[in-house]
């Protein structure tokens, strides 16, 4: 093998195994040294550490192994430049041994299987903690529980890589300055503090499958890195009935991605979607979540019942044949349970599907009434689409062309102006 073929094939390496083990290195490094923000820049510094070794001498047989040992090693670093050779440096540097790198043992204390979900559920409720910006929360899961670079949050979110690192930094230093302890909260708190981050899971692939601005509909390394979050968090949690409401919807939601785009990328319409090319597989998982969160719960959660409604698209062999009777109430039951014009606006299409585009009117106009999403075009694009099957023609244009100064993504514009470019 050539030296390049082999520092190719140990930076692939090191990215496996990373994306793979990162959590668990971190978590069990916070576990370790008391402190989040000293783990997660401990954890930087092992990989780095990994990109320069592992393409020259090999990878480890034990790769996390190894990337804890040497985290474990900069913490002694660390500890000693605080003080040096306190009670605390002692008893680690013992553990670790003589030459500083370890045997095995050390690593076999601190990989605890039976401590490491516990440790990942906290690394995910300190990252989403409420104390932090939804940016921050949605920046330091993507880093330390999804294992992304910043270079990776950046392009995913189209912001400089600038901007991600700040955000980072000043999330650590905010948890620190709010002391807020390395650990899963009680279960008196669970519950409050679960909301939050699965909403941030549900921010995280709700931007992954619509992407608000940028040339691609889908970013799909968003949408999976949150599903993945999503499993995980049904392991660690799974007498959660929202943990598995929110599997169903995104697994739901993302059976339709291979429909949702044509050939060069533009965006299919519900109408317009091969159904025949949706995720059989994907959909069974979701419908699997769902029938759970059901059994496990004492009814649906907001997550639930916007899973039941993709599980109402997923089952129907057409548009016209979906129950939209069903959606409708679906749709009823989440606005009461969490409202937001968003909801609003969804029922409203689902009643113009049910009832006819007369009947829905009324809800988008009092929507546009209150100034809800006022920077959005999601509610212009509804209300033309409304006056154009009422033939109400002349609204419809006006409807649509602010919809399309208003949208930010590139290929959902397209559509828009494709709409507008019908009406003659």
């Amino acid at each position: 093998m050539t030296p390049e073929a082999g520092d190719h094939t140990g930076r692939e390496a090191v990215a496996a195994v990373w994306r793979i083990e990162s959590a668990r290195i971190v978590g069990a490094l916070a576990r370790y040294t008391g402190d989040f923000a000293l783990a997660e820049d401990l954890a930087q510094e092992a990989l780095a550490e990994a990109l320069v070794t592992w393409p020259r001498e090999g990878v480890p047989r034990n790769p996390a192994g190894w990337l804890l040992t040497v985290g474990r090693r900069r913490a002694i670093d660390a500890f000693r430049r605080r003080s040096a050779l306190d009670e605390k440096y002692a008893v680690l540097a013992h553990d670790l041994g003589e030459d500083g790198v370890g045997q095995g043992a050390d690593v076999d204390v601190l990989w605890d299987p039976d401590q490491i979900d516990d440790d990942v559920l906290a690394l995910m409720f300190m990252s989403c903690h409420p104390v932090l910006s939804r940016e921050a929360r949605v920046a330091l899961t993507l880093r330390v529980v999804g294992g992304l670079t910043s270079d990776e949050i950046a392009k995913a979110f189209l912001v400089p890589t600038a901007t991600v690192q700040a955000r980072i930094t000043r999330a650590k230093k905010t948890l620190g300055a709010a002391r807020v302890p390395f650990e899963a909260p009680a279960a008196k708190e669970r519950t409050e503090r679960l909301g939050s981050v699965l909403s941030v899971v549900y921010l995280i692939f709700t931007e992954g499958s619509s992407a608000s601005s940028g040339d691609d509909l889908i970013r799909f390394d968003l949408a999976s890195e949150a599903q993945r979050l999503a499993r995980v968090l049904t392991r660690l949690v799974p007498d959660e009935p929202e943990v598995f409401g929110l599997l169903a919807l995104l697994e739901l939601t993302a059976a339709r991605f291979p429909a949702r785009t044509g050939p060069d990328g533009e965006p299919v319409l519900l109408e317009h979607q091969d159904r025949s090319r949706w995720d059989r597989s994907a959909i069974a998982r979701g419908r699997a979540a769902l029938g759970r969160a059901a059994q496990v719960g004492r009814g649906l959660g907001a997550y639930g019942l916007q899973a039941a409604i993709a599980e109402c698209h997923a089952i129907a062999v057409s548009v016209d044949a979906t129950n939209w009777e069903r959606v409708v109430v679906l749709y009823e039951a989440l606005g009461r349970l969490a409202p937001s014009p968003v909801v609003d606006l969804n029922r409203a299409v689902a009643v113009s599907m049910a009832q006819g585009p007369s009947a829905a009117l009324p809800i988008v106009d009092e929507l546009a009434a209150a100034e809800a999403l006022p920077n959005s075009h999601l509610l212009p694009s509804v209300r033309g689409e409304l006056l154009t099957r009422l033939g109400r023609t002349d609204e419809a244009r006006t409807e649509l062309e602010l919809a399309v100064r208003l949208c930010g993504n590139e290929r959902e514009r397209v559509v828009l102006e494709r709409k507008l470019a019908d009406l003659g």
